[in-house]
C-alpha cells in the first residue's frame, strides 16, 4: 500500500483525486464506465510503475489543461467586462435594443399596429409639451403656437411625435440610430409640404449630434427612449449638452415596480400582445426618485411629474396622480456651466488659498 504522508499537495491530490470535475474529459484509458476513482487508481498500482506513470502523465496533462482552460475564461470574461464599461461610457445606444426596432421600422405609421399605444399617447404627452411651454412664455402666435422653438426629438422613430410638434409650428430636428426608421419618417413627412419645412430628420445617436449642437435646442423630448438607452446618465449629461440654460427636457418613460413588470411586461407583451414581446427589459426601467436624482446632479430641476394610465379595453392614455407604472416628467436646465468661470485668472488670493491648502494636504 502505497504510502502519502510524505507527498506533497500537488501529488496528493493526483493519486487520491476526490472525483472529477464538470467538464474534465473523458475518463482515462482502462477504466471501466462508472467504475470510482479508486478502482482506477487501484489497476494502475496492478499493472505496475508502467501503469501508475501513464495514467500520472495524464493526470498531469489533464491538470494542465484544465489551468489552461480556466485562465482562458477568466480572460475572456474580463475582456467582456471592459468591453461593456467601455461601451456603456461612450456610447447611449444599446445594438441589442436597436436590433429589436428594425424589424418593425416599416411599421410606425400603422395606428391599428405595433405602434399603436405610440398613436394613443400623442392624446396627451402633445397637450402636455405645448401647455408647459406655453406656461412658461406668454410669446406665442395664434394657430402657430411653438412658433420659433427649437425641439429635438431624440429616438424619434418614424416621426409619430415629431409630426405633431411640427404641426404646431415647432423648429423639429428628429434624430434615431436606426436608418430605417428616419427613412420611415422621411417618406411620411413628404406627404405634408408644411411639415418638410419645420422638420428635419438625422440617422445618428445623441451624443453625435451634441457633437455639432452644444445649447441649440429649446426643448429636448426623450419620450419613451431611457428605458432603451445603453447608460442613462450619459444619456443625461448629453441632454445638458445639446439645451439652450433653461431649455426644458420632456421625459415619459416606465416605473421600476412590480406592478410594471406585472402590467407592462406580463400582461401587455406576453398575454395580450399590446406591444411586441421583448420590447422592454424590466431592469432599465427606472423610479421617478431616482430619475430626479439623476437630473438634478446632472444640472436640472424637475418641475413636473405626473402619472399615466394606459387603457387596453378603450386603447386611450389619461393622466393619474400614481406612478407606479408610467409617468412623465419636466425638467429644466438650470446649472452655469462651471468652464465659463475657470476662463478668469486667479487672484492673489486664490493662489495662497490653493498654496494653503496644498501645504495642508503634504502635512497629512
Amino acid at each position: 500500500m502505497w504510502g502519502c504522508g510524505g507527498l506533497s499537495r500537488a501529488a496528493r491530490a493526483l493519486v487520491a483525486p476526490r472525483g472529477r470535475s464538470r467538464g474534465a474529459g473523458p475518463p482515462p484509458p482502462g477504466r471501466r464506465p462508472g467504475a470510482a476513482a479508486g478502482d482506477h487508481y487501484g489497476q494502475a498500482f496492478q499493472r505496475g510503475p508502467r501503469g501508475f506513470s501513464e495514467n500520472y502523465s495524464w493526470k498531469m496533462q489533464l491538470t494542465s489543461n484544465s489551468t489552461r482552460f480556466v485562465c482562458l475564461t477568466e480572460m475572456k470574461s474580463s475582456m467582456s467586462a471592459m468591453k461593456r464599461l467601455y461601451s456603456t461610457s461612450h456610447t447611449t445606444v444599446d445594438s441589442k435594443e436597436m436590433k429589436k426596432f428594425q424589424l418593425l421600422a416599416h411599421r410606425w405609421w400603422d395606428e391599428q399596429g405595433e405602434y399603436s399605444t405610440l398613436h394613443s399617447l400623442n392624446d396627451i404627452r402633445v397637450p402636455f409639451i405645448r401647455d408647459t411651454l406655453l406656461n412658461m412664455s406668454s410669446d406665442h402666435q395664434l394657430g402657430s403656437p411653438l412658433s420659433g422653438v427649437k425641439i429635438l426629438d431624440v429616438g424619434c422613430g418614424g416621426g409619430l411625435l415629431s409630426e405633431p410638434l411640427g404641426r404646431l409650428g415647432a423648429s423639429v430636428t428628429g434624430i434615431d440610430p436606426l436608418e430605417d426608421n428616419i427613412r420611415t419618417a422621411e417618406q411620411h413627412k413628404s406627404f405634408d409640404p408644411i411639415l418638410a419645412k419645420r422638420i428635419q430628420y438625422k440617422p445618428c445617436s445623441l451624443e453625435d449630434i451634441a457633437e455639432e449642437a452644444t445649447e441649440t435646442f429649446d426643448v429636448m423630448v426623450a419620450s419613451e427612449v431611457v428605458e432603451h438607452v445603453a447608460d442613462l446618465e450619459t444619456f443625461i449629461k448629453y441632454c445638458y449638452q445639446v439645451l439652450k440654460p433653461e431649455g426644458s427636457l420632456f421625459i415619459t418613460t416606465i416605473n421600476k415596480t412590480q406592478l410594471s413588470y406585472i402590467l407592462g411586461i406580463v400582461v401587455a407583451e406576453r398575454i395580450m400582445g399590446i406591444v411586441p414581446e421583448g420590447t422592454h427589459d424590466w431592469e432599465k426601467f427606472i423610479s421617478p426618485d431616482e430619475l430626479e436624482c439623476l437630473l438634478d446632479s446632472n444640472g436640472f430641476l424637475v418641475k413636473t411629474v405626473n402619472g399615466m394610465s394606459y387603457n387596453p379595453l378603450s386603447g386611450s392614455w389619461s393622466w393619474i396622480e400614481s406612478t407606479s407604472i408610467n409617468y412623465a416628467v419636466h425638467a429644466v436646465k438650470t446649472r452655469v456651466k462651471e468652464q465659463s468661470s475657470s476662463r478668469e485668472p486667479p487672484s492673489e488670493t486664490d493662489k495662497e488659498e490653493h498654496l494653503a491648502e496644498a501645504s495642508a494636504s503634504t502635512t497629512v
